[in-house]
């Protein structure tokens, strides 16, 4: 027999992550800022809570057609939503926190 217990509460060991899908075009220096960017600011605000996936656009067009993503670098939010999406080389931390929603 399965009991249920008062105490637990099924949902609070679900963390909501991140899933962040970001655009680049190749190996260009442009590309190359981005992602570093990007992954300092997720590992010192989002450590552990995120899903970052780099798709590089000229090796995926299909992912690029089906995202409608019309400049590179793009950083595309999935989730939490809504759904956001941020272009450049994300230098500007400020921006980048505002964009993804971890500041107001």
């Amino acid at each position: 027999m399965i009991e249920e217990s008062d105490h637990l509460n099924p949902r609070e060991d679900i963390v909501e992550h991140y899933i962040l899908r970001l655009f680049i075009a190749g190996s260009s220096p442009i590309s190359a800022r981005a992602i570093t960017n990007l992954r300092h600011i997720c590992e010192e605000f989002l450590k552990d809570k995120y899903i970052l996936e780099i798709i590089d656009a000229h090796q995926q067009p299909e992912l690029v057609k089906e995202e409608n993503v019309t400049a590179l670098p793009m950083l595309i939010k999935k989730n939490p939503g809504p759904k956001k999406r941020l272009i450049g080389d994300f230098s500007d931390r400020e921006k980048v926190l505002l964009g993804l929603g971890i500041r107001s």
